[in-house]
């Protein structure tokens, strides 16, 4: 007997936007995880990292935002990361009585290490997707977040 995908075998979940999204986010985070799997950083830990690179540091709230973590995932997250002493807690240099995260000269040097398999992965997704339509799909995404928050 021959197995369909399941897209196939449910009526209308290939044509849901949500369900799509979901399969080229994951699709597109096996290959992310494998570029970082080299140093033991997980695509959530990436985002974190990659959000206290502008070295302001952030509080817990704006990381969970910018990492797309719920708060206790992001908690635990955080404090691997401060474990390995890539990040630390210290106090939010705008308000003194707010914690803020902040990346770590160990994190920068880590962030830097993992530039090359990050790019490499982004050099495979434009090979298979093209240059082009890569630029258009995230102006489009960049565009449908902006429209749904507004």
């Amino acid at each position: 007997m021959h197995e369909y995908p399941l897209t196939e075998q449910v009526p209308g979940l290939g044509s849901s936007l949500a369900y799509l999204l979901s399969r080229a986010e994951r699709s597109v985070n096996r290959g992310l995880a494998a570029a970082l799997a080299a140093e033991d950083v997980s695509v959530e830990q990436w985002r974190i990292l990659q959000a206290l690179a502008d070295g302001r540091g952030h509080s817990m709230g704006d990381l969970a935002e910018a990492a797309l973590m719920p708060h206790p995932t992001l908690t635990k997250a955080v404090d691997r990361l401060v474990e390995r002493a890539v990040v630390y807690r210290g106090h939010d240099p705008a308000d003194r009585r707010k914690v803020a995260v902040f990346l770590a000269d160990r994190g920068r040097d880590l962030l830097a290490r993992l530039e090359a398999g990050i790019a490499e992965h982004q050099r495979a997704i434009l090979a298979a997707y093209g240059r082009a339509r890569t630029d258009r799909l995230m102006r489009d995404l960049n565009a449908l977040v902006d429209s749904l928050t507004e």
